[in-house]
């Protein structure tokens, strides 16, 4: 069945009067002007807005910029006097806790004597015998280093021939030492070791307490209290230069490697591809960091579960397996509280004395990240030069600022300031784990400070006053002095009133008031034209 469809429905009925008359409205020579018109007034009032734009840029980067400067001036000061140093290193280790832990470094060994150990074998300290015996043990797994980290500066129990035997014959062992300095006449190391194999185990902390740093490089201290011996570890001599015991460790490990340190031109060690950039005075978020020797920053592997750690007793009794130690460093030294060998760590709460880390784990963190670093696994921890740093913090006081001037909605302002600050955060955290420390709490000040400022003084803009200002300043920066104002209480309400009489005063409110005028009119001007081309008839 075939369908016809009459051609005069399109030419009849209701439905052709109906297109045809809306045809007729839409395109009637009257409406078609009113397009042009509306865009030619449009084009208008943004030349007009443009215009008012471009005549107040100089007052709109004059109040960003100015706030900025001042800003960012405050902050580095802040920072340099070391008001900030606190809160800097809080950050430091709020990203150490947080970002991700590193796996297990099966390269290295820690043989803790842990409480049970001296539960078990009621020794306290442990005896001669025993330490000898541990040695031993080891030494026959044929491990590439050994590094003592306990004190045998005084016998204990029998066994001290035993062990002056077996820390002289061997000589993948390391015999670590305290360094003399202040009221610390220093504690020597253990019998039967050489000069060649002695390396201190010290670590210096922050005023805080925590341990943030390394030292790989130093000179014994002068002691205040008298020597009981003379040794290694308290001779002040300027070529007695010692290294760490977790530097000792890495070196051992990475000569297996065909890797050796040596010294840049600018006088820092090259290890493999890694150069060990000695921190200064005035670093990342230190300020007076006291740091006199050759030290760096820690960049720790995590709290725990990084190092593999055994007990004294497993080794005694054979229960570790060879391969842990064959061709690895192994450190030994006490894990248990009694010892009182546990230091604060960015782990540790923020050295509320929780979750604090034994000595001889910060010795094995130490030298996992220098081999790391050596063979270009995971970086040191770095930071920028101060020049950088400053235009760092002044680039986010200027961000802040724009996003405080650009918008006066309040709720717009807060989202846009807090979005800024989480970018700021996120940006300082991706850096942290790949090791750099950025200036993230200077940042955040000069972000909100800057957008204080720049609130303020675009009320001002808004008044007038900034772009008289600036107007008036450009005509008479020459020969301009404006009235002293002294202090004393009794002249004071006179010269009030002598400057709110001068010319420069007055000039200033009749330049305000003109520009205000000009703004409102530009205002009315522009809106009354909108209202005439929507008012249009059609």
């Amino acid at each position: 069945m075939t369908i016809h469809i009459s051609s005069s429905l399109y030419t009849s009925g209701p439905w052709y009067n109906s297109r045809d008359s809306w045809n007729a409205r839409k395109f009637s020579p009257k409406s078609t002007t009113a397009m042009p018109l509306k865009i030619t007034q449009l084009g208008a009032a943004v030349r007009e807005k443009t215009s008012t734009l471009t005549s107040r840029l100089p007052a709109i980067v004059a109040t960003t910029l100015s706030a900025s400067l001042l800003v960012t001036g405050s902050v580095v000061a802040a920072r340099w006097l070391g008001w900030l140093q606190g809160p800097e290193l809080a950050a430091y280790d709020h990203y150490m806790r947080r970002r991700p832990v590193a796996p297990l470094d099966d390269r290295l060994l820690v043989v803790g004597v842990d409480e049970t150990d001296i539960q078990t074998r009621q020794e306290f300290p442990i005896r001669d015998r025993t330490l000898a015996d541990v040695l031993t043990a080891l030494v026959a797994n044929d491990p590439l280093a050994i590094g003592v980290d306990i004190a045998r500066d005084i016998p204990q129990g029998d066994g001290r021939a035993e062990l002056a035997s077996v820390m002289a014959k061997n000589e993948q062992i390391i015999s670590g030492c305290q360094m003399s300095g202040g009221d610390n006449p220093g504690v020597p190391p253990a019998p039967g070791a050489p000069p060649e194999r002695t390396a201190f185990a010290d670590f210096p902390k922050d005023p805080d307490g925590i341990v943030r740093r390394s030292i790989l490089v130093s000179v014994p201290g002068p002691s205040e209290v008298p020597l009981p011996v003379q040794h290694l570890c308290n001779d002040t001599n300027p070529e007695n230069q010692m290294v760490s015991l977790h530097f000792s460790m890495a070196l051992a490990y990475l000569s297996s490697q065909g890797i050796e340190a040596t010294a840049g031109e600018d006088g820092e060690i090259q290890l493999g591809q890694a150069t060990l950039h000695r921190l200064g005075q005035q670093a990342a978020g230190y300020r007076r960091t006291q740091a006199y020797d050759y030290q760096v920053l820690m960049n720790y592997q995590g709290a725990e579960k990084t190092i593999r750690v055994v007990s004294l007793s497993d080794v005694l009794k054979g229960a570790v397996k060879p391969d842990w130690i064959r061709g690895k460093v192994v450190l030994i030294g006490y894990t248990s509280a009694v010892a009182k060998d546990l230091l604060a760590t960015p782990f540790s709460a923020a050295g509320d004395g929780g979750d604090l880390m034994p000595g001889v784990e910060i010795h094995a963190q130490g030298t996992s990240q220098l081999i790391s670093a050596a063979l270009g696994e995971r970086p040191l921890m770095w930071y920028w030069p101060w020049s950088v740093e400053v235009l760092w913090i002044l680039g986010w006081a200027i961000a802040g600022g724009a996003i405080a001037y650009t918008n006066h909605r309040i709720w717009l302002f807060i989202v846009l300031e807090q979005a800024l600050l989480v970018g700021l955060y996120l940006i300082c955290f991706v850096a942290f784990i790949e090791g750099g420390w950025l200036p993230l709490i200077p940042a955040v000040f000069a972000v909100l400070g800057s957008a204080f400022g720049v609130a303020l003084l675009s009320r001002a803009d808004e008044g007038g006053y900034t772009q008289a200002i600036y107007e008036q300043m450009r005509e008479k920066v020459k020969g301009m002095v404006q009235p002293k104002i002294e202090i004393d209480q009794a002249k004071r309400e006179r010269e009030v009133s002598e400057i709110t009489d001068s010319g420069y005063f007055q000039d200033l409110v009749s330049r305000a008031k003109t520009i205000r005028e000009q703004r409102k009119q530009s205002l009315s001007k522009s809106t009354l034209e909108f209202e005439k081309t929507d008012g249009s008839p059609e």
